[in-house]
């Protein structure tokens, strides 16, 4: 990488004995702006000094125009030049050698004209526009120039003569407007209607039949200009028409008041065209019909545009299963069952290209929506049944299905009263592709119907399927229940345990439990806890162990004898995660034995709770990185408990060692700030990591509120270059062990 050059650098920045505005260095510019030469004017006197002039500048015109004679401003500085000295004929000669080397310019032939005209040359002038027209007849500069003088001498017969001669031509459609404004200058009706039908034969095109249609309604011709929209029509046909030209019959028949004739215009209109060019006729219509119609012709306006605003998004991307929801919602709402139908057809005829099912989501609800209504609306329920049927070949089964299409299908062969067809179809479906969401709806439905038989059958099916799965252990369990057979129930549940997979185990535990608990079988409730806290001693298990002690009736009637089993439990689980060092689920415990305290227990035992509390204290610790090198602190909050505290040495004495080190380095360094170096900054600055180390283990090993820093009233130096001691300054604020360790620069250490 190249390196940039660094900039000069000032040395001397006071200012200058001189110093100078910016207004000072423009006025000296412009002083000292030097005067510009011009030639001076030049006084003739008599003839002869004058012939010299002209001479002499007829020799340096001929030479420019020598020298390059392809340079026509030189030609036309040189006419202009002669016209001013009234040489005409010498003009005339410098045009007509102009236009012998260039007869296409078109600057030549207007100004040639234009010279004539200036001096009043009227046959002069006409001549040179006959010549300019014959031999660039393309150009409508010339026929706007040689019409427009004609006007201006009020020779309307010689201007028609000119608009006639352009005329054979065939020139656009601006050469046409012109004549016939010329012939409306002079109110000529008849010759501008001629000229109108002329000018449509040459340029067919729809705006132009408009204009001339316009211009029969202006002369108040309604018959002729609603002749003339029909001979439009007619002439061009359904493949060059335009949907302006039906905007404009229609608007125009709406002024005459002829309601129904517009209106017959608009859906003639709306049938022919196609359907992506009448986006401003649907607008134009819904306006119309707004104005003059009633309720529902506006509404038919408006599902028609829709229907065409869906169609083109169709177009684009016919896989667009949210616009064909949108399409079929609208035609429901205009209740044409043909159009419905079609609409539907159409739309399940797109299937997805890929046998993945997060490509039929979208497009399964078809065939769902497709069924609904043939069965409700339509009322076709031989139609919706081929519908399902349709609908389940489609499906790849054995890449995936859609429980949703069995079970309506199954409910749907049931309100037709064929309950035979429907455990089929169920049959079917948990045969070709089990899933859950099959099994749990036909287990409702049966269970509806009160077949129990089958719903053990469906159960076993279920758990033979998928034995790892928790609710269907439960709601078998539950079904036994219901059906008092208890000792079924309870077989369920001991098989269910013993499984060694379980999605959900918790809430088979608790299921179980809670089945015991509701029988009152206090003993087997109690073993199921102790078998459950064989496999996990998570916190919760032991509140719930808890609670239940405390509302188990076999303990006794009163209070007081139910909350000693529960504190036992209680004082259980609290060695229990004290051997653990599980420092927030004892946290999670206390504070849900001091709530039953609270609630059931005695102002002693609430005591007790209370002073088993911990204290949050917010600590610091290192953060490493994946390589194991550290990248900064981050604050956390640590429990401190009160007996494990009571529990750990005191500390005190080695607070009070910290203390003489500090004294003693102070000493060895002298007290003041000698002339250490590098070697001594970094010898610190790792001097102080390791009393960092030490004070986090010390922290760690139990410090209490009781064993804290005592601030010492002199900061010296460590004798190994370590800063001063940190001090704890409150009991519930963090000292200076919450900052990251800085660099100090000391005296060196003296030897």
């Amino acid at each position: 990488m190249d390196r940039q050059p660094k900039p000069a650098k000032v040395k001397n920045k006071n200012p200058a004995p001189v110093q100078i505005t910016a207004e000072q260095i423009l006025r000296e510019s412009k002083e000292r702006t030097e005067d510009q030469t011009r030639v001076p004017r030049q006084k003739i006197t008599d003839k002869e000094e004058l012939d010299e002039y002209k001479l002499r500048k007829r020799k340096g015109f001929e030479d420019g125009v020598r020298r390059n004679r392809m340079g026509i401003s030189t030609w036309l500085k040189y006419a202009q030049w002669e016209e001013s000295q009234n040489e005409l004929e010498r003009a005339r000669s410098i045009f007509e050698r102009a236009l012998e080397i260039d007869h296409r310019n078109q600057v030549l032939w207007i100004r040639y004209a234009e010279m004539e005209m200036k001096h009043k040359n009227i046959n002069r002038a006409r001549n040179v526009f006959d010549r300019a027209v014959s031999y660039l007849p393309r150009v409508d500069t010339f026929w706007y120039k040689y019409t427009y003088m004609e006007e201006l001498l009020d020779n309307v017969a010689g201007a028609r003569q000119v608009f006639e001669r352009w005329m054979k031509w065939e020139p656009g459609e601006e050469a046409w407007a012109a004549y016939i404004k010329a012939e409306k200058r002079y109110h000529e009706m008849d010759r501008a209607r001629e000229i109108y039908r002329r000018f449509v034969s040459v340029h067919p095109q729809p705006k132009n039949w408009l204009k001339w249609a316009k211009f029969e309604e202006s002369l108040g011709r309604i018959d002729n200009a609603r002749q003339i929209y029909q001979e439009c029509l007619e002439t061009l046909g359904e493949e060059f028409i335009d949907q302006n030209v039906y905007v404009s019959f229609a608007k125009f028949e709406t002024r005459q008041k002829e309601i129904e004739r517009a209106r017959c215009i608009y859906k003639y209109a709306l049938e022919k065209l196609p359907k992506g060019q009448t986006e401003n006729l649907y607008n134009v219509y819904t306006q119309f019909e707004k104005q003059y119609g009633e309720k529902q012709g506006i509404e038919d306006v408006i599902i028609g545009k829709r229907r065409v605003k869906y169609e083109e998004e169709l177009g684009r991307n016919s896989k667009n299963y949210d616009v064909w929801f949108d399409y079929i919602r609208l035609e429901e709402v205009a209740g044409n069952e043909a159009k419905i139908r079609d609409v539907y057809e159409r739309a399940i005829a797109e299937v997805p290209p890929i046998a993945e099912k997060r490509f039929w989501r979208r497009y399964i609800y078809l065939w769902i929506f497709y069924a609904v209504w043939e069965e409700t609306v339509a009322k076709d329920y031989d139609r919706a049944k081929e519908v399902y049927t349709q609908c389940l070949k489609l499906v790849p089964h054995k890449t995936f299905t859609f429980a949703k299409v069995w079970l309506l299908y199954a409910k749907f062969l049931i309100r037709r009263s064929d309950l035979g067809a429907a455990r089929r179809s169920l049959g079917n479906a948990i045969g070709m592709a089990p899933k859950e969401k099959l099994f749990k709806g036909y287990i409702e439905l049966e269970l509806q119907l009160r077949e129990f038989d089958r719903v053990r059958s469906l159960y076993e099916k279920y758990l033979s399927w998928n034995a790892s799965n928790c609710y269907a252990w439960l709601k078998y369990g539950e079904l036994e229940k219901m059906l008092g057979d208890v000792d079924r129930a309870r077989g369920i549940f001991e098989i269910a345990v013993e499984q060694p997979i379980l999605d959900m185990p918790e809430v088979l535990w608790k299921g179980y439990i809670d089945f015991e608990t509701e029988e009152q079988q206090w003993e087997r409730a109690r073993d199921l806890y102790e078998r459950l806290l064989q496999r996990t001693d998570h916190v919760k298990v032991w509140i719930s162990y808890a609670t239940f002690e405390a509302t188990a009736l076999d303990n006794g009637e009163e209070e007081t004898a139910r909350m000693v089993q529960a504190r036992k439990v209680f004082d259980r689980a609290y060695t229990q995660l004290k051997k653990k060092e599980a420092k927030e689920e004892r946290v999670v415990l206390l504070e849900a034995w001091r709530e039953l305290e609270r609630s059931n227990g005695t102002p002693e035992g609430l005591t007790k709770v209370e002073e088993k509390m911990p204290k949050a204290v917010k600590k610091r610790r290192r953060v490493e990185d994946e390589s194991g090198e550290a990248t900064g602190w981050e604050e956390y909050y640590d429990y401190i408990f009160p007996d494990d505290e009571a529990e750990r040495p005191n500390f005190k004495l080695l607070a009070v060692a910290h203390q003489w080190k500090m004294k003693m380095a102070q000493m060895g360094s002298g007290g003041g700030i000698g002339g250490g170096g590098n070697d001594g900054d970094e010898s610190d600055e790792e001097d102080d990591e390791e009393d960092d180390d030490a004070d986090e283990k010390n922290e760690e090993g139990g410090e209490g509120k009781s064993s804290r820093w005592e601030r010492d009233g002199s900061e010296g130096s460590h004798e190994d270059g370590a800063g001063p001691s940190r001090v704890r300054r409150g009991d519930d604020s963090e000292e200076d062990d919450d900052e990251p360790p800085r660099k100090r620069r000391r005296g060196s250490e003296s030897e």
